[in-house]
């Protein structure tokens, strides 16, 4: 049996020329945007993983030696820096520095129908709010509330739905932990059959000219149209 020696390994870590272990570690982890596990940073560094955990641990306990603002924490088998939990009120007052704006009612609606009917297509979403939600679809994406979820296989036209930060937001685990309102929404099918009605400029069908049924009998139903919402989504605090 043919035995692999110490510098073999080594030579097959070594895809960059070898820094000293610590500084390296260190400059990995600054650009990582995401948790990276012991073996993908001994394969950056190009050092064994044994060594590369040992110096992890012992750059931990230095900075809280040390009493740094940040701390190297191992979360779910990944290392990555964190801001120390007592200066959060000092880093959240310069992230949200001038973004304090609140989501306006409009968006928060839109919102909700987005939560409630996902995946949800923009002219959906529009149809059943009774107004054109471009503005505020932009805002909720630019939030992280809302993203992209492919596209409608009938119609090519993209779908969205809520993302995990409106979960952590609302303090939910999944969607189906939001309250049963959805019953209370329109009927989808029913709103695009009236939509399609008054694009066509065509006349109800006798069987619906009764005034149950009659769009106009209903004040409190919001008129369907091109209007737009008169803001992006949001005011200020």
């Amino acid at each position: 049996m043919t035995t692999v020696t110490e510098p073999e390994v080594r030579e097959t870590l070594l895809d960059v020329p070898l820094a000293p272990l610590r500084p390296s570690l260190e400059a990995v982890l600054m650009v990582a945007d995401q948790p990276l596990d012991a073996v993908a940073l001994a394969t950056a560094v190009g050092y064994p993983v044994e060594e590369v955990v040992s110096e992890l641990q012992l750059l931990a306990e230095e900075y809280d030696e040390q009493g740094r603002g940040f701390e190297l924490r191992n979360v779910a088998g990944g290392w990555r820096y964190y801001t120390r939990e007592e200066y959060a009120a000092v880093v959240e007052g310069f992230v949200l520095e001038g973004q304090q704006a609140r989501l306006t009612q409009a968006a928060l609606e839109t919102l909700a129908v987005v939560a409630y009917k996902q995946p949800v297509s923009r002219a959906r979403v529009s149809a059943i709010r009774g107004v054109n939600v471009d503005g505020v679809m932009r805002t909720l994406l630019n939030r992280g509330l809302v993203e992209e979820a492919g596209q409608d296989e009938s119609t090519g036209a993209h779908l969205y739905r809520t993302t995990s930060y409106f979960l952590e937001r609302i303090g939910v685990e999944s969607i189906d932990e939001l309250p049963e309102l959805a019953p209370y929404l329109p009927d989808l099918a029913d709103m695009e059959d009236e939509l399609e009605r008054v694009a066509s400029g065509s006349q109800p069908h006798p069987a619906e000219s009764h005034p149950e049924s009659h769009p106009q009998s209903h004040p409190e139903t919001p008129e369907v149209g091109p209007s737009t919402e008169p803001d992006g989504g949001t005011e200020p605090t």
